[in-house]
């Protein structure tokens, strides 16, 4: 049996540039403020520098700073650059408090730092951005580009690349040697069509462009074995763009199993080291909401309990990560509790709504009581919202991907309900648009999202007319 060589991830030298160039800037502005107020660049001095850029290099990969492939504008960096660089502060002002070790600078040294640190790191990177503008303008390390396969597959790789001019690509044009009628239809600012399969062979093999891309379908297996074969002699590099895009990718990267290649197609996001910072944001926030929230919830209990008859919690089957069943805690806004294999969804002027229900319901906070779900882990402060165990069953065999959203734990607020899926699902588009929200928020998860979506949610959950 042919052995099989496993891929290797491509070295970026350039993304470990900007780490030294970042953590450069770090300890170079720490030096600056140091130099300028009474007193030296000392061991105390290095070891704090050392210890912020140690922070701001683990913290920039949570918050997406460094993730790999990621095409930010100048805006999204210079706000990532500024969440990472808050966070690095919030860390080293923890450590010097536990460790008494803020005696050794004086006030003006850390205002200072705290200021031009991300104003130096943010001024390198956009003069990063306009020198690689100039030089791109310029020819200057521009790569030529070919794409074999003229299909919709190829239409949207050309047109990523024509929208990401940091990558330095210059589309040459397209090779495909299907029928008029079987390849797609180019658009009046898409390259041309310059040839056959044949002539895409005899242009690399002269060195007229730098890189194929070969955009056909997995199907024609033998088709790219065959331009493989021809390419081999001539100096371009190829790439397989695979057609994913047939299917719905969950959070897709590359992942390699004893020395086998492989693509994730349905995978959650938070392993590792994304996994274990959402957690420790949940317990930190959760512990510190519910000593806020312990005297409202006791008038919120006592309320219920005298107002209505009835228990003043209920725990309502759901399911939680990876479709396991779980009881999620509520305060009970209605004259019964319904758990069974029918839960009937709160409709306007729903007669079962308690008057006391109703002001809870409007302002989620009912919904308080999740934060101990939250603290026992069965749930997050940020994810999809749970759907009673039944109204799961009840969707999932009518919207494709509905379980996918079980991918990780189920959250207090969600990306779906800041932006306006809140209350009765009565149509299936509806829900429809809910799910593609959750699914949205799995592809893009990242700390910095959570951090909008608990921000956004303090702004809108008071003023949603959907919720009741």
């Amino acid at each position: 049996m042919q052995s099989i060589t496993p891929i290797r991830p491509r070295q970026r030298s350039i993304e470990f540039l900007r780490l030294l160039i970042d953590g450069a800037a770090i300890i170079g502005t720490l030096a600056i403020v140091k130099g300028l107020s009474p007193g030296w660049f000392d061991n105390q001095a290095i070891v704090a520098g050392l210890t912020a850029i140690l922070a701001f290099l683990l913290l920039g990969h949570v918050t997406g700073l460094y993730r790999a492939g990621l095409d930010m504008t100048a805006n999204q960096e210079v706000v990532r650059v500024t969440t990472t660089w808050v966070l690095t502060m919030a860390v080293i002002a923890g450590l010097a408090f536990f460790a008494r070790y803020g005696q050794h600078f004086a006030r003006s040294v850390v205002l200072g730092w705290c200021i031009m640190a991300p104003v130096m790191i943010c001024l390198i990177r956009m003069i990063w951005r306009v020198c690689q503008r100039m030089l791109l303008k310029q020819g200057i390390g521009t790569r030529r580009v070919a794409i074999a396969g003229l299909n919709d597959l190829g239409l949207q790789v050309s047109r990523n690349i024509e929208q990401s001019p940091g990558l330095g690509f210059q589309l040459t044009g397209f090779y495909d040697d299907r029928e008029r009628e079987r390849r797609s239809e180019l658009g009046p600012n898409d390259p041309q069509l310059l040839g056959k399969i044949d002539d895409l062979i005899l242009a690399a093999q002269n060195n007229e462009f730098d890189i194929v891309m070969i955009s056909l379908p997995m199907r024609a297996e033998e088709r790219i074995k065959f331009i493989l074969e021809k390419l081999s002699d001539s100096t371009a590099s190829v790439y397989i763009v695979p057609d994913f895009f047939v299917f719905e990718l969950m959070h897709s990267q590359w992942t390699n199993m004893g020395g086998i290649p492989a693509v994730s197609v349905f995978e959650s996001p938070l392993y590792g080291v994304d996994g274990v910072s959402k957690r420790l944001v949940d317990i930190a926030v959760t512990i510190s909401a519910l000593v806020a929230a312990a005297i409202p919830m006791l008038m919120i209990a006592a309320a219920i309990k005298l107002t209505s008859p009835g228990p003043v919690f209920f725990r309502q089957r759901r399911y939680g990560v990876d479709g396991r069943e779980i009881l999620v805690w509520k305060f009970r806004s209605m004259t019964t509790c319904d758990n069974g294999s029918v839960v009937r969804q709160a409709t306007k002027g729903d007669a079962r709504i308690t008057p006391l229900g109703a002001i809870l319901r409007k302002t989620s906070l009912d919904e308080l009581p999740q934060l101990f779900n939250v603290l026992e882990g069965s749930m997050s402060l940020v994810g999809p919202r749970p759907h009673a165990s039944a109204h799961n069953e009840h969707y999932r065999g009518q919207i494709r991907g509905y379980m996918l959203r079980h991918k990780i734990k189920p959250g207090i607020t969600g990306l779906a309900q800041v932006e306006g899926c809140r209350g009765e699902t009565d149509t299936l588009d509806k829900m429809q648009r809910r799910v593609d929200f959750d699914h949205r928020y799995i592809r893009d998860w990242s700390l910095w999202l959570d951090i909008r979506i608990l921000f956004k949610t303090l702004l809108v959950a008071w003023r949603q007319p959907e919720a009741y």
